[in-house]
């Protein structure tokens, strides 16, 4: 049979590695700011645009879907068309998807930065990005399905199935989460409300983490760790395994971040099971990758590119041990809203992905620039570097967890709470501290990385089109008579899309059907009244300066808990809360029953020097709230949006809305007369105040004893 020639094209795969790399340096950066600023609160500058509640989402978002998205569509453009035989399918939509995607990236930069934010977890950008990112996921689908209906391969390789059960996937987690009702050009309110909203948040959240920086990584593994060891994958029936069971039960584990809250038990219940069943396919394909290396160890210990996947791979078997651990209930009562949270995050963000892309780079450049690595001794260098990066971010997380949680458990022999919220909060400071240097020292492994190759495309040639040839299809191909069952659906990628799709697909719909149509699950509370629109107004600007991503909005039915904050919450506290506001870290106090606990004055002089009230706080302060002003000309149209949604504003209260607005305002401006303050009504401080001093009163409750 004669063979076909044609080219691989090595520019896309190039443009997206210089991307990686770029927003790399720019995310970790971000991060290492914002990691100062818990430790040292004067970095926050006092400015509008450069606070921790800003700059955290820019950090998170830069490194998932700029470092790490821009990552995943290296390997993908450089290894499936090696492993399908062809040329991708289109290289007009490559193009249009780089720079789409790069456009995406700058736009949510500069929108999270000026504080226009849904504040959902990892899905924070606003609907117009939100329908980009929609636009150019289904051009990058498009692009890989018409190169696999292409190949002149006729088996799909394992890493194939994860870049194709990783792109269905979450385009079903962005679309399904992402349904919000536009106010503006640039705000919206999420079609979800409180429980529900939750549920369908952390069926995202944990299932980007899931689908967007794990299994796409798997099949880098699955591709990249063969290549640089020049070994054969340990077990073709593993990786059937693995694949098939860790797409259908990842999908179920969301419930398992909403544990002790108001979601119902049963769903919290379902979250742990399936998570504690997820340690099983993980860790087969952990093993998977480290089997591979049986017999090659000796090159490992000389291979810089196999020490980082390495490495890598068993950061990832580290952190799904942990993930499933974490979702024991009891575990799960001292890790959530902690520290602990964060440090298992980032031994997955640092050591699976950050290592596993590093490795990938060292391995891929000199591939691509016909030549060898400039300095094998300098990458030694940064592995070392970036290793002890890690143990010293992630060390003292785990020891904040612990400590945290003994003081803010404790009691006095007296039945007081031994401490109060900002005696944690001091304790906590040389933490904060040395997880800063810890990624201050990763991120100078990462610019030794930069600069290794820099000098690696310098000193070769780059191959901008590499020749190869194959023998094409043939329509009268018969398997073999003992071949295996899963061949059949790797020669038929639409039914391997279409699997993927159903068997991810169960698990959110059994979990969110009945939280939507069983009304026991959300029991609604006579009292709850929706937000007058000051409140709301209030709410809004809480949104947008980030404030749930140090407080929650959830007390959990503790005993240090309910002392400390208040009566726990219930369900139906929250059905007019669009989104809601939870949240996932408490490095400040819990303010779920905030409202009218402390004088307007309190909130006002909190907000403008939050040490002021709190000694030794590391809040920032938001002077721009006293000087910028209210937009009522918004106020119609977000009554509007909330009637849309469900919430019960009486028919045509759009016409009211801005008189009731304006009197509540001025009844906060005399009470803080009458303390010997004077604010002008339209501020935005004003609304702040009126939202916060609304939290938790509809529900009588006791009063904490302490703070």
């Amino acid at each position: 049979m004669e063979l076909e020639k044609f080219s691989y094209d090595n520019k896309i795969p190039k443009m997206f590695a210089i991307a990686t790399v770029t927003w790399g340096v720019v995310g970790m950066l971000a991060g290492v700011l914002a990691a100062f600023q818990l430790a040292f609160p004067a970095l926050n500058f006092s400015l509008e645009f450069t606070t921790f509640g800003r700059v955290r989402p820019v950090h998170t978002n830069a490194v998932i879907f700029a470092f790490v998205g821009n990552a995943i569509f290296t390997a993908v453009y450089y290894s499936m068309p090696r492993l399908l035989k062809t040329p991708m399918w289109s290289n007009a939509l490559s193009k249009i998807h780089f720079w789409g995607w790069q456009l995406i990236i700058v736009a949510a930069a500069a929108t999270l930065l000026a504080g226009f934010t849904t504040s959902k977890e990892y899905a924070e950008l606003e609907w117009p990005i939100d329908i980009a990112i929609t636009l150019i996921w289904v051009l990058f689908g498009i692009n890989m399905m018409g190169t696999i209906l292409t190949r002149r391969e006729r088996h799909l390789y394992v890493a194939i199935w994860f870049y194709l059960g990783s792109w269905v996937t979450v385009a079903l987690l962005h679309i399904v989460n992402s349904f919000e009702m536009p106010v503006s050009g640039l705000k919206s309110y999420s079609w979800y409300a409180g429980v529900q909203d939750a549920l369908v948040q952390w069926w995202y959240g944990h299932n980007a983490v899931a689908f967007f920086l794990t299994t796409p990584f798997l099949g880098m593994m699955y591709y990249f760790l063969p290549k640089a060891a020049n070994r054969p994958i340990y077990s073709y029936r593993l990786s059937i395994v693995h694949f098939w069971s860790l797409i259908f039960i990842y999908i179920w584990a969301g419930p398992h971040h909403l544990l002790y809250t108001a979601l119902p038990e049963w769903a919290q219940s379902l979250g742990t099971a399936l998570s504690i069943m997820l340690l099983l396919p993980s860790w087969g394909g952990m093993l998977n990758g480290l089997f591979t290396l049986r017999g090659a160890w000796d090159k490992v210990r000389e291979d810089p590119v196999l020490k980082f996947i390495v490495v890598a791979v068993i950061c990832y078997g580290m952190a799904t041990f942990e993930g499933p651990m974490l979702s024991l209930k009891n575990v799960n009562a001292i890790s959530h809203y902690s520290d602990w949270t964060v440090a298992h995050v980032h031994i997955g963000a640092l050591g699976w992905n950050g290592f596993l892309t590093f490795g990938m780079m060292y391995w891929l450049i000199p591939k691509m620039f016909n030549t060898t690595l400039f300095s094998r001794k300098l990458a030694g260098t940064h592995f070392l570097i970036g290793t002890l990066g890690i143990i010293l971010y992630a060390v003292p997380m785990y020891w904040a967890a612990f400590r945290s949680y003994f003081m803010m458990s404790a009691f006095t022999p007296e039945g007081q709470l031994q401490y109060q919220f900002i005696d944690v909060v001091q304790q906590m400071v040389p933490f904060y501290a040395l997880r800063a240097i810890g990624g201050t020292i990763y991120l100078i492994g990462v610019f030794l990385m930069v600069y290794n190759l820099i000098k690696t495309a310098k000193k070769g040639t780059f191959i901008a089109s590499e020749e190869a040839s194959a023998a094409p299809l043939t329509k009268s191909y018969k398997a073999p008579a003992k071949a295996h069952w899963h061949s059949k659906i790797e020669r038929k990628p639409v039914m391997l899309l279409v699997l993927s799709l159903i068997v991810v697909a169960i698990g959110g719909m059994v979990e969110m059907v009945p939280t939507f149509l069983v009304k026991e699950n959300v029991p609604t509370i006579t009292s709850v009244k929706p937000y007058t629109p000051l409140e709301l107004h209030g709410r809004d600007i809480y949104i947008q300066e980030g404030c749930n991503n140090c407080h929650t909005q959830m007390i959990r039915p503790f005993r240090h808990e309910v002392a400390r904050y208040g009566e726990y919450s219930k369900a139906g506290e929250f059905v007019y809360d669009h989104p809601h506001l939870w949240g996932s870290k408490r490095t400040g106090p819990d303010l779920a029953r905030i409202g009218s606990k402390y004088p307007d004055s309190w909130h006002f002089n909190h907000m403008l020097d939050p040490t002021s009230m709190a000694p030794g706080s590391v809040m920032p302060p938001y002077p721009w709230l006293f000087e910028k002003t209210i937009n009522t000309g918004a106020t119609n149209s977000k009554i509007h949006a909330m009637r849309k949604l469900g919430v019960p504003y009486k028919e045509g209260y759009e016409a009211e809305a801005v008189n009731d607005l304006k009197k509540q305002a001025e009844e906060i401006t005399k009470r803080l007369e009458k303390e010997k303050i004077k604010i002008m009504s339209d501020k935005q401080i004003v609304a702040l105040i009126a939202y916060l001093q609304r939290l938790g009163t509809d529900i009588k409750s006791e009063a904490p004893t302490t703070k």
